[in-house]
């Protein structure tokens, strides 16, 4: 090994100085093991907490999705009448695709609940419950009543658990639906109604869609709402993410005037919500690494500082000032690299098993960091993926790297006569 590698990892505490070793060795190696750990905890940090932010986004997606479809074909203006007689055709064309799984018809429109004195503003679905398991996870979220009572002229109806909540709903209750259009009189406007009877009631674990969704026969919704909403087909395919680019190539094999929207349009305020907050908390929390690289720079000057003598020996012994750069290079390229890994051995550990270590905290310490009354979930998931492992650890070692450039520039300019001379 090399002298400059030898002294390098001395100076980090990694080798050991043998009987001549002084105790000022001993500080030094001490001020490198805290610059170690700080690197460590931050990298650490970022790593957990990026796990769960992914782990959050990926369980409510999951959620979304239990109840509605990756893609939905639809014909703006069209009567829905003539949209569900030839549904069949759209997914056809759409079935030529083979990422595609599954397509169901379906009617959307919005509408206002009524029960006594309760009113509610809703997103109305109308869906065949023979086909709707193509598309989505439904029927397995019902909490009580079944997704198949919902037949063609039976006026029946299923609600999310916050809406039967809110209005005080149970199976076999009666709620009138409002639709928006209506007709006018002498006494006014009357907008058009329809009671329904409460069949079912699910529950998918997504506040948002608990509180506001309604799914009704697709047959009894084209008649509600002939006059408003969209019809069309409703699509499940093999890879969610890919849903933007197979909603733009379907488009191609579409007749003229079909439209396609993918789940993530649907709900682009929420994800970029989400992206914007993941990346502002990895920008806040890449501070702690910045702060333990400032704090590896500052025990690089101390060790410069502390080993003048030893500098200036080196120097008379015919070593050049490059050498003399590379040992604190070394030396600081050290202490990043073991703390960086160290920190990325303990987060992955962490965020992996985060399942097992909140429960223990949260009955160590008779708390609850997530009640299920409040947020969507009642676990805190995580969800470590490869990429932003890999790009804190890169981070964490460039910003060690950086900070030992100043400190080898100082230590290779370093006058070994003037330094003798002083001591």
């Amino acid at each position: 090994m090399a002298y400059e590698w030898w002294i390098g990892a001395r100076y980090a505490g990694l080798a050991r100085a043998g009987r001549g070793g002084r105790r000022g060795d001993r500080f030094v190696s001490f001020v490198a093991a805290s610059s170690m750990a700080g690197i460590g905890l931050g990298v650490a940090a970022l790593i957990i907490v990026l796990s769960v932010m992914n782990g959050f986004q990926t369980q409510v997606r999951d959620r979304m999705l239990s109840v509605l479809p990756h893609i939905e074909l639809y014909v703006p203006g069209a009567g829905h009448e003539q949209v569900l007689e030839h549904w069949r055709d759209l997914a056809d064309a759409a079935r030529k695709d083979p990422v595609v799984r599954g397509a169901a018809p379906f009617v959307a429109a919005q509408g206002m609940l009524a029960r006594g004195e309760g009113l509610s503003g809703v997103q109305v679905r109308g869906i065949d419950p023979a086909i709707e398991p193509e598309v989505s996870d439904l029927a397995g979220q019902m909490a009580s009543g079944t997704l198949d009572s919902l037949k063609p002229g039976s006026f029946r109806m299923v609600v999310g658990s916050q809406i039967a909540q809110s209005l005080g709903l149970m199976v076999g209750d009666t709620v009138l639906l409002l639709a928006p259009q209506g007709s006018i009189s002498p006494a006014g406007f009357t907008p058009r109604m329809r009671q329904f009877t409460v069949s079912g009631i699910f529950s998918s674990g997504y506040y948002e869609y608990d509180a506001s969704l309604v799914f009704i026969d697709v047959q009894d919704a084209a008649r509600v709402f002939r006059d408003s909403g969209v019809s069309g087909v409703r699509l499940r395919i093999a890879d969610m993410q890919r849903a933007p680019q197979v909603a733009h190539a379907l488009l191609g094999r579409m007749p003229a005037g079909v439209r396609a929207s993918d789940w993530t349009q649907n709900n682009r305020t929420w994800f970029a919500a989400v992206q914007t907050e993941k990346r502002m908390m990895f920008l806040i929390l890449t501070l702690i690494v910045a702060v333990a690289a400032f704090n590896l720079l500052s025990s690089l000057v101390m060790a410069v500082k502390d080993k003048r003598s030893d500098i200036a020996i080196l120097r008379t012994l015919g070593a050049t000032p490059a050498e003399i750069a590379r040992i604190f290079l070394i030396q600081g390229a050290l202490i990043g690299a073991v703390g960086t890994l160290g920190g990325v051995a303990l987060g992955t550990l962490v965020a992996y098993n985060i399942d097992v270590i909140v429960p223990w905290i949260e009955h160590m310490l008779g708390i609850q960091f997530l009640p299920q009354q409040i947020y969507f979930i009642s676990e805190l998931p995580s969800n470590p993926q490869l990429g932003d492992i890999a790009v804190i650890g890169g981070t964490s070692l460039v910003l060690s790297l950086l900070a030992t450039l100043y400190p080898s520039w100082r230590a290779s300019r370093l006058q070994p006569a003037r330094v003798l001379r002083h001591d």
